[in-house]
This record gives C-alpha cells, sequence and structure tokens, in this order.
C-alpha cells in the first residue's frame, strides 16, 4: 500500500466502514447502505456527511487510513479521473484497501458498464481478498450488507474486542482523556520524567494545592510513559471515600476486576505486578492518607513497580520523593503588551477564552488586563480557567472588576487557608454567582453525585428538585468550565470537578439537601430495579453496559443506605444487582459488603426481616467458597437458605441450595448425593416458580456432576435443556455456561467438530461481556480440544495464558470441573510432559492475538 498522508480525523470513533462508489449514480443505493450501517450502530464513512477544508483525493486515503471495514459498491460508471492520475478514485480507493476486510456488491444489469470498470470488476473477481455478490436494487444491497457485516465482524473482530477483556501481558492502559490540550508544564514534565527514570526511585509525590492541576500533569506524563511503550496503570481515587477502598480501585487499574481465588485481594494484585514493569498512577490521595502503608506494600513486594502519586499533602513515607506543583508561569514585572504570551499562565488564558469566544487574543488593547486577571489568582490553572470562560459574556476588564471584588470578599474567609485556595474559591464563587438563578440550583443539587454521572440520571434528580430545563442548566455548566464531560461506550457522561462539587454542596440548604439526596437514591434504586430482569433477558449486554457506566454511584448507595442503617433497603439494593456483580467481576467486592451488613445487622436493636440477614449472610459466604477452599462456607450459607425459605424468597432459597451443592462437593471428600439433593431442590424451586435462569444454572451444574462420573448422556440431556431455557430467554451469561458445558460432552464422546463450535460460540459470548471468568473457561475448552489433537504446543500455550489471565483477575477454577485436564494427563502419559511445560511457560507471554490465532487455528 501506498504511504498514507497525514491523518485526517473522521467525525466518529466507532467502528467506521468506508463506503467506496460513484456518488450521483449510485446515490439511492449510497442511502440504504448507510442507513444499514447506522442500524448495526457502526459509522458509515461517506463523503456526504459532511465538506471538509481537504483535497479530495488526501482526505479518502485519510478515511480510508482510518477505517475499519471495506464496501464497494460498482455500477456502470468508473469514475472521474483527474488531470495527471492513471486512476480514477473510484479504483484507487480499492486499491488502498488491501488491509482492510472488504465486501463489494456489483449492480446488475448495467448494460452500460464503462470498459475501464470491467477491467477493475474482472480483477476484483478473481482476487481473493474480497467477497463479492451482485444486486439490482438498494433494497436488496442494503440487506445484503446488513447480514454480510454482521457476520463479518463476528468473524473479524474479536479479537480487538478482547484487548479490554482478556487482560494481555501488557494491557492497554485506561489514562483518563484529557478535555483539553495541556498548555505549559514543559519543564514540569521533563523534570518528572527524569525522576522516575532514576535508580532508586519507586514513589513520586505530586503536591500541591487544590486546582493547581496535579491530576492534568500526571496524566499528561502517564501518556508520555505510555507512548514510550512502558505498561501503565491509572487508579482514580476522588470517588473512594474510605481508605479500604484505595486498594480495591488500584487493582481495578491494574485489571483485577475479581477478587476471587485463594489469597486477598492483596495477594491477587501483587500477583498481577508479578514481572511486569509498571507505572502505576495514583491519583487524589490526599484524602486517603491511612491507605500509605497500601502503596508502600505494593513497592516493597514489586520490584519493577513504580508509582506516580497526586495529592494535596505529602504521603511522609521513607520511599517518598515529593515534587512541588505551582501555578503556572506568570509575565515579569516589565513584560507588556504580547510579548507577555509567553507566559503559560496567559498562554492558557488565551487558549480557553478563544475556545468559548472563537477569535479572541491578547493585543496591545487587553494584554494588560489578561496578565492582571493571572496575578490576581496567582496563576492557578483552574482559576484561569474559570475566568477565561467569562468571556463569552463578559469583557476582560468586567471579568477583572468582579474578581477583584470577590477576593475583597474573600479577607474575611478562613484565614487559614492557604492565599492561593482562597483566589481559587473566590473564582469558583463568582463563576457560579454569574449563572442564573436555576443553573446555579442545578449546580447545587449535581452536587450529591458521585464520580461520572448520565444524562438520565442528572435530569432525574434536577426534576425531582424542580429545575424546569435539565438540559439547558447542564450545557451552561458546560460552558462555564463547572463541569466536564467524557464519552463512555458512546454515552456522553458528566462530572463536576472535585472542588466544585465541594463548593456546590454548600450551597444547598439542609432541606434542599435532603431533597436532592433522596432523589439521586431514588434515581438508582430504580435503576437497579429496572436492571435486575434486564440483565436475564436479550438486552444483558446493553443492562450491563449501563450499570458499568454508573458503578461509582451505585456503589456511593450502599454506603448512604448504611451510613442511614436503612439495611433491608440495602439489602434488597445489592440482591437486585446480584448477576450484574457476577459477570462484571465483583462479587469478591461486595463480600465485604455482606461482612458489613451482618455488622450492622448484629448492633442495630430495631426489627429487621429474615431476608436481609440471608442477603448478607450469601454474600458474606458464597464469595469464599471461591477465596478461600480451606474455609468451611456451609454454615453460612446454609444459613442464607434456610434464612430465604423463612423469608419466603424461593429465588434466593434456590440460589443457595446452587451454592450450597457446589461447596458440598468441594469438601475434602465430595459429598456428591447431598450436593445433588440440595441442586434438585434448587431446580424444583426454580422450576416451581417459572425460573427459566434458575433452572438453566442448576441443571448446568447437575450436568457437570453427571459429566464428572462418566455419565455423558445424562449431562448432555442436562444442557441441552439448560440451552434451551437460557436461549429462549437471550440471557448470554447462560448461553456461554451451557454451550461451554455441552461441548465437553461432544469433545469427550468424539464430537471434535461440534465441540469446537460449542467453544467457539462460547467464547465469543464470552468476549462480548467482558465476563473474564468465561473467557477462562473458554481458553481452557480450546486447551482440551488442542491435547485431544495431539498438539502439545497448542494446548500448553492456551494453558499458560488462561492461567495469566486467572491470576491476573484473581479467578479459580475448581479441580473437579477441570476437564481439560484428561486430554492433558494422555499427552503426559504419552511422553510429551517436557513439550508440554516449555509450551505452557511460552503461553504466559502471549499476546491477545496469538491466543486467539491457537483458538481458531
Amino acid at each position: 500500500m501506498a504511504e498514507r498522508p497525514p491523518s485526517i480525523r473522521t467525525p466518529d470513533q466507532r467502528i467506521r466502514v468506508f463506503v467506496s462508489s460513484t456518488l450521483k449514480e449510485l446515490e439511492p443505493e449510497r442511502a440504504a447502505v448507510r442507513a444499514a450501517i447506522e442500524q448495526l450502530r457502526l459509522a458509515p464513512v461517506m463523503f456526504e456527511l459532511g465538506a471538509r477544508p481537504h483535497p479530495p483525493r488526501d482526505l479518502y486515503r485519510s478515511y480510508l487510513a482510518q477505517s475499519d471495514v471495506f464496501v464497494g459498491i460498482y455500477g456502470e460508471s468508473y469514475g472521474w479521473v483527474a488531470p495527471d492520475e492513471e486512476l480514477s478514485g473510484l479504483e484507487d480507493e480499492y486499491r488502498l484497501s488491501a488491509d482492510l476486510p472488504s465486501l463489494i456488491y456489483i449492480k446488475e444489469p448495467a448494460p452500460d458498464r464503462n470498459e475501464r470498470l470491467t477491467g477493475l470488476l474482472d480483477r476484483i473477481r478473481t482476487d481473493d481478498r474480497s467477497s463479492w455478490k451482485t444486486f439490482s436494487t438498494p433494497d436488496e444491497l442494503a440487506r445484503l450488507v446488513s447480514g454480510d457485516l454482521a457476520t463479518l465482524l463476528a468473524e473479524r473482530f474479536d479479537a480487538a474486542r478482547t484487548e479490554d477483556s482478556l487482560a494481555s501481558t501488557t494491557p492497554a492502559p485506561e489514562i483518563p482523556a484529557p478535555y483539553t490540550p495541556i498548555v505549559g508544564r514543559e519543564r514540569e514534565r521533563a523534570e518528572v520524567a527524569e525522576l522516575l527514570k532514576q535508580d532508586g526511585v519507586r514513589l513520586v509525590t505530586l503536591v500541591g494545592p487544590g486546582g493547581i492541576g496535579k491530576s492534568r500533569l500526571a496524566i499528561e506524563i502517564a501518556l508520555d510513559v505510555a507512548a514510550s511503550g512502558r505498561d501503565v496503570a491509572f487508579a482514580l481515587l476522588e470517588a473512594v471515600s474510605v481508605p479500604s477502598g484505595a486498594l480495591v480501585a488500584i487493582a481495578r487499574a491494574l485489571g483485577v476486576r475479581n477478587a476471587e481465588g485463594t489469597g486477598t485481594l492483596m495477594e491477587k494484585v501483587i500477583a498481577a505486578l508479578a514481572g511486569r514493569d509498571v507505572l502505576l498512577v495514583v491519583d487524589n490521595m490526599e484524602h486517603l492518607l491511612d491507605a500509605s502503608g497500601v502503596l508502600v506494600e505494593l513497592i516493597t513486594e514489586s520490584p519493577r513497580l513504580t508509582m506516580l502519586v497526586t495529592s494535596r499533602t505529602a504521603l511522609r513515607v521513607r520511599a517518598e520523593h515529593i515534587y512541588e506543583v505551582g501555578p503556572l508561569d506568570l509575565p515579569s514585572e516589565s513584560a507588556a503588551g504580547t510579548e507577555a504570551s509567553g507566559a503559560s499562565a496567559v498562554a492558557l488564558f488565551v487558549a480557553r477564552a478563544a475556545s468559548v469566544r472563537p477569535g479572541f487574543e491578547l493585543t496591545p488593547e487587553n494584554s494588560a488586563t489578561v496578565i492582571a486577571i493571572c496575578r490576581a489568582v496567582d496563576g492557578v490553572p483552574l482559576a484561569i480557567e474559570l475566568a477565561a470562560a467569562r468571556v463569552r459574556s463578559l469583557s476582560v476588564s468586567q471579568i477583572l472588576e468582579r474578581l477583584d471584588s470577590a477576593l475583597t470578599l474573600l479577607v474575611g474567609g478562613a484565614r487559614d487557608l492557604p492565599e492561593r485556595q482562597r483566589a481559587l474559591r473566590s473564582t469558583i464563587r463568582w463563576s457560579v454567582d454569574l449563572l442564573d438563578a436555576d443553573t446555579r440550583a442545578a449546580l447545587a443539587r449535581l452536587s450529591v453525585f458521585t464520580g461520572s454521572f448520565t444524562l438520565g440520571s442528572a435530569e432525574s434528580v434536577l426534576v425531582a428538585t424542580g429545575i424546569s430545563d435539565p438540559l439547558g442548566a447542564l450545557e451552561s455548566l458546560v460552558d462555564a468550565s463547572l463541569m466536564g464531560t467524557t464519552d463512555r461506550h458512546g454515552v456522553t457522561m458528566f462530572r463536576l470537578l472535585s472542588l466544585v462539587r465541594a463548593y456546590a454542596a454548600e450551597l444547598l440548604a439542609p432541606e434542599e439537601a435532603a431533597a436532592a439526596t433522596d432523589a439521586w437514591l431514588s434515581n438508582y434504586r430504580a435503576l437497579a430495579k429496572q436492571a435486575q430482569p434486564g440483565l436475564r433477558g436479550p438486552d444483558q449486554l446493553n443492562w450491563l453496559e449501563t450499570l458499568e457506566r454508573e458503578t461509582e454511584n451505585l456503589a456511593a448507595v450502599v454506603r448512604l443506605l448504611f451510613e442511614r442503617r436503612d439495611l433491608e433497603t440495602a439489602a434488597v439494593y445489592l440482591w437486585s444487582l446480584y448477576l450484574y456483580f457476577w459477570i462484571g467481576g465483583y462479587l469478591g467486592v461486595v463480600r465485604t459488603w455482606g461482612e458489613e451488613l451482618l455488622d450492622l445487622l448484629a448492633r442495630e436493636k430495631g426489627a429487621v426481616g429474615p431476608q436481609a440477614r440471608a442477603i448478607g449472610e450469601y454474600y458474606a459466604n458464597a464469595p469464599r467458597f471461591w477465596q478461600e477452599p480451606g474455609f468451611d462456607v456451609l454454615p453460612g450459607i446454609t444459613l442464607s437458605r434456610d434464612l430465604f425459605r423463612e423469608a419466603g424468597d424461593r429465588f434466593g432459597a434456590s440460589l443457595a441450595g446452587i451454592s450450597l451443592g457446589l461447596a458440598l462437593l468441594s469438601r475434602p471428600t465430595p459429598d456428591v448425593a447431598g450436593a445433588v439433593s440440595e441442586l434438585e431442590t434448587s431446580l424444583a424451586g426454580f422450576t416451581e416458580t417459572g425460573d427459566a435462569w434458575g433452572q438453566a444454572m442448576a441443571l448446568n451444574v447437575l450436568g457437570r456432576i453427571d459429566m464428572a462420573g462418566g455419565d455423558m448422556a445424562a449431562a448432555r440431556g442436562r444442557f441441552e435443556t439448560s440451552l434451551r431455557l437460557a436461549t429462549s430467554q437471550g440471557e448470554r451469561l447462560g448461553i456461554v455456561i451451557a454451550m461451554n458445558s455441552r461441548g465437553w460432552t461432544r469433545l469427550l464422546t468424539g464430537d471434535v467438530a461440534g465441540g469446537q463450535d460449542d467453544f467457539a460460540q462460547s467464547l465469543d459470548l464470552s468476549l462480548a461481556l467482558h465476563h473474564d471468568e468465561g473467557i477462562a473457561y473458554g481458553l481452557e475448552a480450546f486447551v482440551g480440544l488442542r491435547a485431544l489433537q495431539g498438539d502439545a504446543v497448542a494446548a500448553g500455550r492456551l494453558l499458560g495464558s488462561a492461567q495469566t489471565l486467572r491470576r491476573r483477575k484473581g479467578l479459580v477454577n475448581l479441580g473437579s470441573f477441570e476437564f481439560y485436564m484428561i486430554p492433558l494427563g494422555s499427552l503426559r502419559t504419552g511422553g510429551r510432559g517436557d513439550e508440554l511445560d516449555r509450551a505452557i511457560e511460552e503461553g504466559h507471554d502471549l499476546t491477545v492475538s496469538d491466543v486467539l490465532e491457537y483458538v481458531r487455528s
């Protein structure tokens, strides 16, 4: 392929489908294809979607360089050939698409087809890189494109999709995306980068007052380090309210999303760091200084780990190297006119002012005032940004006048605040004062949110508390730089800066704060209640993404309910999110909530029904079955089941029965008869209440017991029924489990092709769900398949990769269900043990693409 021109970004960031055809001749067909692509929630890349100020050839070449799929539509015209060119843009586009999966559609009949186009189509038909079909009408073309794209994505894009799900040895860093380019800080970036490279420097703390730009500097340094090829993880602690939550946030940043498996969460994190050269950024540590010991333990146990911490105060630990982050550079006292633009504080004001009022620039007439504004706020970046945002409605002279007034009023305020923080507080104050009454009231009410939140959640709270135009208020707050927005999986998320949120909370009268908090609580309780049935149906994937976007606020709800001692409500809320916790890998974290719930129930004197305690016992014990194999969970789970029965909760009792059956199977001497009895009772309970999801789960465990006992026919029957029940609901997790299980019965009875088909479909669904446990089981299924086929290298490498995933994610596979050990044992008895062991070691370092190659080979 020819060298591609500099990037001209397409207007989207989704999977992009480049559509190549002549424009006027095939205008109806292009419209039909565009609609088909958008119905699949993909992004069509087409020139008519917006003019761009670039030469056509540069434009389509750059668009092609950023596209993921090529769709060519050909009728009768070859297209225009530009002067000094040998090919039309139509043919050039096809030639440049050689690296992309291609779908070609040829319109027939075409009696007047151009001779050069005929030649191009002849070459396409003999080119084995493209799939081509004929069509006659736009509607037929739309149906073909829709079906072919769906098939193509299923076959060819799982590998890309798994970059986030299947943690490779060097996972893509999730560094927060900055809202705007950084201004200045070149010296600080270079100095911190050099400090981090020095031998013996393991922990660097960026220290400075609020609003000084510590987090922004840390993001830029993280991006620089990631660009150099080093592994980077970014842990945001702003929304963490207690020191014990710091390790959970760090674990999540490192990809340890599940605390299952033997050992503590700290041990899981240390295991995930083993052998990795990582820069871990820990942002906003100042309110969690009691967790500093966690950071010390991590760097002590992980020799190649380096930490960059941001905090308003030093951690005061021996390993710490402090780097003071000061204000932006101000012009010298003698600077005047445009010569002051070289100072970063002034440059930041001008850049942000120009973003809200295009054409704003530093002039001899306004430079003295702009300099005075920057000096008045002492070069604090957040204060400068808030001031600059007002140029949309005020002149720089008016801004300075109001700022001076606000600073004067602040003299009577808290004298123990540093001078810069007084300036910052006043800047926030007068920015808020410039809002209209409704927007100011909206800002105060939004202070009840923790972390990021969606438009729907914001509207729910604002409408419930009397704000007539929620969307208008949100837009005004974003315009005023009092609120930021980010894009998460195609959804706009809002977030208040912590300082702004703290100031906004002070604007609420006690009764207003109570009303806003109740509205916030009601919104997330309703979301959890709505999600409970949705997580069991065809919209499961959408619900998982919805809840993941709101996870900080969902967790904060638990904390508030505990603080209010509304324990029954807390228990029901936690129970409604059970499937989200399971698929998302949070059951180990929920264990701490279960233990706290039981502790509060024991200390509170009020009458609480048996269901709350049943839920507490379940969450406090069931995860320990996976975390601590030596711990006897039977008493706690048995009590949970009995309390659910007492409360009349058939679902809870039946689910606890499944956990009880698994616990009986894992005893030193497995109680198979007792496990079967419990599982049969659970199955009956689910059946009597018409709970297809529960029936599918119980049948799967019973089938695995049959399979472990050698009764493949009985196992196959149970798995078939389980799959039918899960499929009838469109519930992906149940389908994943049943297909994986059925695949083993096929494989172990000689149906290799059938087993491989079940394993492949199950793994693909797990990848779509980002369900790490399902991915691990899927990889292990292919371990068994490749071992049965005699491929010791592929089997070993797949197993090594699965082991790495389990270790890093804190997952465990019970020995009684490790069916891949059967064909692996055959390889070892056949004298190939050394070969297998070497391949397992090699597999520990496999990339995601390598893993999938062994799966699909």
